[in-house]
């Protein structure tokens, strides 16, 4: 199986299966000097973890991350750092419980990649999903937590806006709220009514979709480039890489197309600093594949888990037709665990393109109004 890494600069290439002996990633291009601890990595890593509410899968996993390679204690400081060689994460599996899937090796789950991965490859680890697996997912986020140092100044922060039908109230929004409910949203009251919602759709068996938004904030202006390079394009194609992720939106996305011209074009006026101030942020921080400084915003769209209790008609790997209902631990909504998992794959990305500015260009932008004349 190829395709495996992503990243130009910064890449990051991950191995494991859901139900092996462990996960793993290789980190390469982080600069040298950047100083990296396993203490630096693990609180992403909880965040994504599985079995921290009655609205995730009960699968128990401590997600404890090694650093194995990579780094190395600087006499001068006695801090732990990078060396500028590569970076090789793992994080063991200690709760698999393969009997679960006993009763599946041999069927596909309608709206499940079970079909695919065995029409392409001809095998099939049915046990969680094998390579399939969201598992995979959190050496992407461990990933994610290198790639923030690489950025100064760069934050990069997610929330469910929305879970089947239901719609947060933007106007309700607090970034201070997504740590304090189980669903990472930023509207209490709504977080509060997914309580009961998702309660339903777990005890009917079931499962339901998400909305998450991702919003990078003090990226800096030029990263990108206009053709094959676009930052957009790549952000676009990290999410779409994330599971169960069926569309992508950058700034005001598929609404822009409601939009005239004069709503939709984000006004510029001159900052008492000499820098440019957007009145609004339609682009999501991004013209021409280019960034402009304002906050990069993304929203992806997750789909409704297919491993469910309920009884769905499909075909087995013989050729005859069965009904398949999932037993074992699954979550109600893949889109609650997917927040910091976005968060990371922003995060790489932005990395990479930054260090792909500075390699070419230099560290640090320079304004137009500062090489014009006047």
């Amino acid at each position: 199986m190829s395709f495996n890494t992503f990243g130009h600069l910064f890449r990051v290439t991950t191995f494991g299966e859901s139900h092996g002996a462990a996960i793993g990633c290789v980190v390469d291009g982080c600069p040298p000097r950047t100083p990296l601890t396993e203490a630096d990595i693990q609180p992403y890593l909880d965040k994504r973890r599985p079995g921290q509410s009655r609205f995730t899968t009960q699968r128990q996993e401590p997600d404890q991350v090694k650093i194995l390679s990579g780094v190395f204690t600087d006499p001068a400081t006695g801090a732990q750092v990078t060396t500028g060689t590569p970076i090789a994460l793992v994080i063991d599996n200690v709760d698999q419980r393969s009997k679960d899937y006993s009763d599946i090796k041999n069927k596909y789950r309608p709206g499940h990649a079970d079909f695919t991965y065995d029409v392409k490859y001809g095998i099939r680890d049915y046990r969680g999903g094998g390579r399939q697996s969201a598992r995979e997912t959190a050496m992407r986020v461990a990933a994610g937590a290198i790639a923030r140092k690489i950025v100064p100044g760069l934050t990069v922060r997610g929330a469910l806006v929305q879970m089947g039908e239901h719609k947060i109230d933007r106007a309700r929004w607090d970034w201070d709220e997504v740590e304090r409910n189980p669903f990472f949203c930023p509207d209490a009251q709504q977080a509060k009514r997914y309580e009961s919602y998702l309660d339903n759709v777990r005890k009917r068996g079931s499962s339901v979709g998400a909305v998450i938004e991702v919003v990078a904030e003090g990226v800096p202006p030029g990263l990108g480039a206009p053709i094959y390079g676009k930052l957009d394009g790549d952000l676009a194609a990290a999410l779409m890489g994330i599971n169960a992720v069926k569309g992508v939106e950058i700034g005001a996305g598929f609404a822009a197309a409601a939009l005239s011209g004069e709503e939709n074009a984000d006004e510029i006026r001159m900052g008492n600093d000499g820098k440019p101030i957007f009145l609004s942020n339609q682009a999501g921080g991004i013209l021409g594949g280019i960034s402009t400084g304002q906050p990069v915003v993304c929203r992806f769209a997750v789909k409704p888990t297919s491993s469910i209790l309920n009884p769905r008609r499909t075909v087995d790997r013989f050729g005859s037709e069965t009904e398949i209902a999932t037993k074992g631990r699954h979550d109600p909504c893949v889109g609650i665990r997917a927040v910091p998992i976005g968060e990371a794959m922003v995060a790489c990305v932005i990395a990479d393109h930054y260090l792909r500015q500075r390699a070419q260009l230099g560290e640090s932008p320079v304004w137009p109004f500062a090489r014009n004349e006047k």
